[in-house]
């Protein structure tokens, strides 16, 4: 009992120092998604991408990078500029894009894993762009996204900001920094449950799942660890998505886990697998079925997991060549002393003031805003109710963890 009670304080501790770790870098991250969402309209993207493929596919890309990295908001927004036009491949770029390539995971991903994975992370999500544009040119889909148009075609069109004021004058006026601090609210409501869950989860993986479940899982993995064998690194990227699906977590909550992983002797490759895997989930082969039919949405799916699967092996193979593929004793997660006077502490202070001042042009200058946010895509009730009810019982393991680590231990 005394060895549980310890591992549990360790694991509450441990969470929310992941959470103190990344809390200026997710401020900062969505409040910069806040305003380009709010200062660079949907109806903006689509007059700017024009009929020409390769120009279409690099602003679906551009778009996608200053776009949330909310995988629901990004479907929905997907969804949005392919009903308008922009074809298909432009369409999957941004989707691809804003779950890969957006400035907030790169800081957090930066904070648990550093620059190898942040290039990994940017390099990859350009090459499964590619990859995924390659494929579709060799297969020409075209009954596929026809019949994927006409399922969107009974939906009501969406409102957009006025799009005829200059940007710059929007940018001077407090009505429209209100509106900023309600999508920067909406931002949070659509990630704080996998946030809460995902980095307690990460620290209870931390201090109770031994080292033995990762090497089973993860062929040949080990602390120290790195001369993989093929088809050992192909396990992993197999396993990758599998293990993102059971987490049924965002990319956002999902990257102290990926350090962990990174951390257990997985290999560079399996962890791209697992940060990529955020598209190739359930919830999204439905929330696509609803949009575009099952057909469709399986391609997609086929889509993604052959581009994940090619794009790992590329980023490991291609580190190897430069001898960049990192050391996974550069992630010690386990032993870092978290709440200290430092750089972090002074960051999170700064932005939290930030988030204040957001909180309050939220609060009063609520009447004002009268602009209609952009739709997310339809979550499951059932996955959303149990997500919050984890989230809650969350809560109380950390409240009690801490006790305990502090008052008890």
């Amino acid at each position: 009992m005394e060895n549980f009670l310890k591992q549990w304080a360790e694991a509450a501790y441990t969470s929310t120092g992941f959470f103190w770790m990344a809390l200026w870098a997710f401020v900062l991250g969505y409040i910069i998604s806040s305003m380009i969402q709010i200062f660079v309209t949907e109806k903006r993207m689509q007059k700017a991408m024009g009929e020409h493929e390769g120009k279409s596919v690099l602003l679906g890309t551009f778009f996608g990078f200053i776009s949330s990295s909310c995988s629901f908001a990004a479907l929905a927004g997907t969804k949005s500029i392919f009903k308008k036009g922009a074809s298909f491949v432009s369409s999957l770029a941004f989707l691809l894009a804003s779950t890969n390539l957006v400035i907030e995971l790169g800081i957090i991903i930066s904070i648990f894993l550093g620059w190898q994975f942040v290039v990994g992370e940017y390099v990859g999500g350009i090459l499964l762009i590619l990859i995924c544009w390659i494929h579709i040119r060799l297969i020409n889909p075209n009954k596929l996204i026809e019949n994927a148009r006409k399922n969107l075609e009974s939906e009501d069109d969406e409102m957009d900001m006025d799009d005829s004021k200059n940007w710059k004058k929007q940018i001077q006026k407090e009505d429209n920094w209100a509106r900023v601090a309600k999508k920067y609210k909406m931002e949070w409501q659509m990630v704080w449950k996998d946030v809460t869950v995902g980095f307690t989860v990460a620290g209870i993986v931390a201090a109770f799942v031994p080292d033995a479940f990762f090497q089973t899982l993860f062929i040949n993995s080990g602390q120290g660890t790195t001369d993989f064998t093929f088809l050992e690194i192909l396990e992993h990227i197999v396993v990758g998505p599998v293990a993102a699906f059971l987490t049924f977590i965002g990319s956002m909550g999902n990257i102290p886990l990926a350090a962990l992983l990174f951390g257990k002797g997985v290999s560079f490759a399996g962890v791209m697998a697992f940060i990529f895997s955020d598209l190739v989930v359930f919830p999204v082969l439905r929330i696509n079925a609803k949009y575009y039919g099952w057909k469709m949405s399986l391609f997609i799916l086929f889509l993604l997991f052959t581009a994940l699967v090619g794009t790992s092996l590329a980023l490991h193979y291609g580190f190897e060549l430069f001898n960049i593929i990192p050391d996974a004793s550069q992630v010690n997660i386990q032993e870092q002393e978290f709440f200290k006077i430092d750089y972090t502490f002074f960051l999170n202070l700064i932005f939290l003031l930030c988030s204040g001042y957001l909180i309050y042009l939220g609060f009063f200058k609520k009447k004002e805003v009268k602009h209609k946010m952009s739709k997310m895509a339809p979550k499951s009730p059932l996955l959303e109710t149990i997500l919050k009810y984890l989230a809650f019982i969350c809560y109380i393991w950390l409240t009690g963890g801490l006790i305990i680590k502090f008052f008890i231990n």
